[in-house]
């Protein structure tokens, strides 16, 4: 087993390039695109997808394309839990100073997953399972998250979802969505307008140099989410935001 003059251990670095290569291409690749993607030889990517096959983290499709597979999804939802835990605390801060609901939410294989919450107190209020998956652009965190991405990859992402529109408010055109995460990028926040739900506003925003792009958000009904409130919450959710960003690199250092 080789290991680099850094410690490392280089089949597994280049194990997990190809996994990085696989997910960047939205999730599934030809050998082709791998072995011109990477200055790996073309043997040890026959050799290390093989591995990958036989323990079920890599499938190969009918088309002969590699996917992700199975087996990465266990490891996806304990990251994601360890994720929403860390950042527990601020999200209770949301709650604790604004009454209202507060989400964290990471992007993963062109969806956004919801890997924390605080629920509100109020009987009437927005209520969102962790481990939920939605659709990027007509969710407040999605389109906070899709502001740190370029507009190719933003383009990438809904060709491959596609853009339902789950009430007449939702954005189904991505000319419309690319002036709108222009717009979001300049306030610094992003609003979800009855766009996943009726009577349902949100606010969000992205968390700075996270290691996968992550929005956190407050939500309600537009009864109490009103403009005041937007003046009252978007300095804390920058806040909290900026506090989880903080956390996370003083783990990840």
């Amino acid at each position: 087993m080789a290991v680099k003059a850094t410690g490392g251990v280089q089949s597994v670095e280049r194990v997990f390039e190809l996994l990085e290569l696989i997910t960047d291409a939205g999730g599934d690749i030809t050998l082709s695109e791998l072995s011109s993607s990477t200055d790996l030889p073309l043997p040890t990517i026959h050799r290390l997808l093989r591995t990958l096959v036989s323990l079920g983290y890599i499938r190969q499709l009918p088309n002969r394309r590699y996917a992700l597979g199975p087996r990465l999804i266990r490891l996806g939802e304990g990251a994601n839990k360890q994720f929403g835990a860390l950042a527990r605390p601020q999200l209770k801060f949301l709650v604790d100073n604004l009454g209202e609901t507060a989400n964290m939410a990471v992007l993963d294989s062109d969806m956004v997953i919801y890997v924390g919450q605080v629920p509100s107190l109020h009987s009437m209020r927005m209520f969102t399972e962790v481990g939920r998956r939605a659709h990027t652009h007509d969710t407040g965190v999605g389109k906070a998250i899709l502001t740190q991405l370029d507009d190719d990859t933003v383009r990438g992402i809904v060709s491959r979802t596609g853009m339902p529109t789950p009430t007449p408010k939702s954005i189904g055109d991505i000319d419309e969505l690319l002036a709108d995460l222009k717009l979001i990028r300049e306030r610094g926040y992003s609003i979800d307008e009855e766009e996943q739900e009726l009577g349902v506003r949100c606010f969000a925003i992205a968390v700075p140099n996270a290691p996968t792009p992550t929005a956190i958000s407050v939500s309600g009904p537009m009864s109490r989410v009103d403009e005041s409130f937007a003046e009252r919450a978007v300095p804390l959710l920058r806040e909290a935001a900026l506090s989880i960003s903080r956390l996370l690199q003083s783990r990840l250092s």
